[in-house]
């Protein structure tokens, strides 16, 4: 199939973007890499009157350290994340699960503000966001708001971004000393969206854990956070016994749905194997 007729605007700063998409109202849309809008386009899913690139806002294309938290601008490519040093060094967390995104040519293409906006439930980079607590930077006609992850994902592909707005950027929490991460996924083949995937933090003060930051997809319309399912196990000795007891306390925790061809007990088997690798994973790097 091919897309309905629309306008093409391509501006050149962010303001002007904002400009054209406030004259467009609800019928105008915004693309950068296309891999989610493009076969919805196609397939007339989305038949928007504008269609507003920004590709050349290099102004949104950046990874910047300030303070406690690591910047990604909105049009920073997939594969520039997963690349990067600085986000191997100080959010480690974000660049192993940039490395599962999809295939290389996805990975070349798509941009972390598109991922968020389009707010897949299996998608990467909500699951991040949501499990550190990130931070979305939205830009509007005259200033900016930021909105946490916790409240920026409202249900499956459904976001508070607002018609008039546009993602500015993207703020994680740098990770600390003694902090290991983990992300793992599970899918039928290479490249798909994952049944069940895993991102875990976790802080350890000599042999004992005192903190957990877990996030889980594929068991809700939204990534999920089951930091409150880990707290009462947090003071222990960091080992494989307590990594299996979280994942027990978590796999019964979470409530999935049956879909096609995969039952809510499989995605808890699924979680239960995930949690537990994942945990051990982070523990073998928190310990150096």
């Amino acid at each position: 199939m091919k897309p309905a007729a629309f306008d093409y605007l391509r501006p050149s700063s962010l303001e002007e973007a904002l400009q054209q998409l406030a004259a467009g109202g609800d019928h105008a849309k915004v693309i950068a890499g296309g891999q989610s809008l493009g076969p919805m386009l196609n397939m007339r899913l989305a038949m928007p009157s504008a269609l507003i690139d920004l590709n050349d806002l290099t102004e949104l294309a950046y990874i910047r350290e300030g303070g406690a938290f690591l910047s990604i601008g909105a049009l920073t490519r997939h594969e520039q994340i997963a690349g990067s040093a600085l986000v191997q060094a100080r959010c480690p967390l974000l660049g192993q699960a940039a490395k599962t995104i999809g295939h290389y040519a996805i990975r070349q293409r798509g941009t972390i503000g598109g991922s968020l906006a389009h707010a897949d439930p299996a998608a990467q980079f909500p699951l991040i966001a949501m499990t550190l607590g990130a931070e979305i930077e939205i830009a509007c006609h005259g200033g900016s708001r930021r909105v946490p992850a916790s409240a920026f994902f409202q249900s499956a592909m459904t976001t508070a971004l607002a018609p008039d707005e546009i993602i500015r950027c993207v703020h994680f929490p740098t990770i600390s000393v003694h902090e290991g991460t983990s992300f793992q996924l599970f899918n039928r083949r290479h490249g798909d969206y994952a049944i069940v995937a895993v991102a875990v933090t976790v802080a350890l003060e000599g042999e004992r854990v005192v903190r957990v930051r877990l996030g889980l997809s594929g068991v809700s319309a939204i990534p999920q956070s089951c930091d409150d399912m880990v707290r009462p196990l947090l003071g222990q000795v960091a080992n494989a016994a307590w990594a299996a007891e979280v994942a027990r306390a978590v796999r019964a925790a979470v409530a999935p749905e049956d879909d096609a061809g995969i039952t809510a007990v499989y995605r808890k088997e699924l979680t239960e194997k995930l949690v537990q690798q994942a945990l051990e994973r982070a523990l073998s790097r928190a310990k150096g």
